[in-house]
């Protein structure tokens, strides 16, 4: 039987295996958009019902306007890299919610928050852009998906099954993936490559929306600072340390440009 179940999964492994645009990676990712999105949007819409948006409108316009800027990039690119279908899926959604946690999310489709707690990190429009371009990275290169479909073949042993939002093994699957409480409404940390993968896309996505790049790096320094060597807040629970971070984001820097001016995409505007 363990033989059996081990063939299944290295044969589920090599069938399902998709490589992340730009970065070249491969992942495994047998759980389609169609079975993600609809639970997707409606988890957005709940979070928004039961959490205040800000009345903040400076900053809640500087959100929307960064998050347009870097998902009109990223659509771009899919649209000239044969992503059409893909870049159709997307409805992209950009909110300020008012809550003192240092947090930003983007759940799968392109549906965003920004907490207030992680504006004054932030600091200016490019550190906006950072994390937008970090979070959008995450849905952009699929890593919920990614978890989902390994915590498939973990729980289930290697059989894929129908994800949908009224099995409740179904629920418990999405709420592992993404981590989305009806009170809490935080993702859960991805995995360390998944981290530095997004880090590096991110700084990738802000540089072809026409943002400053070196502001990746600060955001992760002023995060360091605010920590202040306690116990880390919810947006930096996950590795690799901030220090590392700052040096992958700064040594990247050179060839996110060069991949930022080979991958961006004139608007037809």
């Amino acid at each position: 039987m363990k033989r059996l179940i081990a063939l299944v999964i290295t044969t589920v492994f090599f069938i399902q295996c998709s490589t992340v645009p730009i970065t070249g990676r491969k992942r495994l990712n047998f759980v389609s958009d169609a079975q993600v999105l609809p639970a997707s949007f409606a988890q957005y819409k709940g979070f928004l019902e039961k959490n205040k948006l800000s009345k903040d409108v400076s900053k809640t316009n500087q959100i929307k306007r960064v998050g347009k800027k870097i998902s009109a990039a990223v659509d771009r690119f899919m649209r000239a890299n044969g992503m059409k279908a893909e870049a159709d899926s997307y409805k992209w959604e950009f909110n300020l919610v008012e809550d003192k946690t240092v947090n930003a999310w983007c759940l799968p489709g392109g549906k965003v928050v920004f907490y207030t707690g992680i504006m004054p990190i932030c600091a200016n429009e490019d550190g906006v852009a950072a994390v937008m371009g970090h979070e959008i990275a995450h849905a952009f290169a699929k890593h919920g998906q990614e978890r989902m479909s390994t915590g498939q073949l973990q729980q289930l042993g290697g059989v894929a099954v129908a994800l949908g939002t009224r099995n409740s093994k179904n629920a418990q699957m999405w709420n592992m993936a993404y981590g989305l409480g009806t009170q809490v409404g935080i993702m859960l940390p991805f995995s360390r490559s998944h981290e530095t993968e997004a880090d590096k896309l991110g700084l990738v996505f802000m540089l072809m929306a026409g943002y400053d790049g070196n502001e990746a790096a600060e955001v992760w320094v002023r995060m360091s600072q605010k920590a202040g060597g306690k116990a880390p807040a919810e947006f930096l629970s996950t590795h690799p340390s901030n220090q590392t971070r700052i040096q992958t984001l700064r040594a990247f820097l050179p060839e996110a440009k060069r991949l930022a001016a080979k991958y961006n995409v004139p608007s037809n505007k």
